[in-house]
């Protein structure tokens, strides 16, 4: 009980220093949104964590982000942004590609193809509601083929971002689990 204790604080930490990596300057979507739903479902046991735990915490940076650095372009406080709706949808579905794919399966080609699969479904669902909730495109699927075609460049940051958090946050748990078993066995 102890180890899985220590296990869910060490999994919440880099999860939390993952989200609040997106107060660091970096390229436009060169964040750790996927990397951060596909490790929180590989190794939180409780499903409901391994969405909500990494969900505030992305929310909680985005508080930061939109009512300090972003704070000109909103009136008041920012609770949300009307694209965070569709970051959501994203996410969970993220969730739980990682849930099905990497429970019990964590290896190197797994963690390839779900980050892969991962920065497709963010780039579906966020520029499908970017063109569904804003006035910048036509309602028509030609407005919808611009839309995503505006996307892409944008694009190529997340799957850059979702491979360097995955490595990053997966690494990192993998040697904080083996530094501390050779902790153990020293003692």
């Amino acid at each position: 009980m102890e180890n899985q204790k220590k296990s869910i604080l060490v999994i919440t930490v880099l999860i939390i220093i993952a989200a609040l990596s997106r107060l660091l300057p970096h390229a436009p979507n060169f964040t750790p949104v996927g990397a951060t739903a596909l490790f929180g479902a590989a190794y939180f046991t409780k499903k409901y964590w391994a969405i909500l735990i990494p969900l505030i915490a992305l929310w909680a940076s985005d508080l930061i982000l939109n009512n300090v650095v972003y704070a000109q372009y909103y009136e008041g406080f920012a609770w949300m942004t009307t694209g965070f709706l569709w970051i959501i949808g994203a996410f969970a579905l993220i969730a739980v590609l990682g849930m099905v794919v990497l429970k019990n399966k964590v290896n190197p080609m797994n963690l390839l193809g779900t980050s892969f699969a991962a920065s497709g479904i963010f780039f579906l669902i966020t520029n499908f509601g970017s063109w569904m909730s804003g006035v910048m495109y036509p309602k028509t699927v030609e407005g919808l083929m611009t839309c995503y075609a505006a996307g892409i460049p944008f694009f190529w940051n997340t799957v850059a971002g979702d491979l360097f958090y995955v490595a990053v946050l997966f690494g990192a748990y993998e040697f904080v689990k083996s530094y501390t078993a050779e902790v153990a066995i020293e003692r």
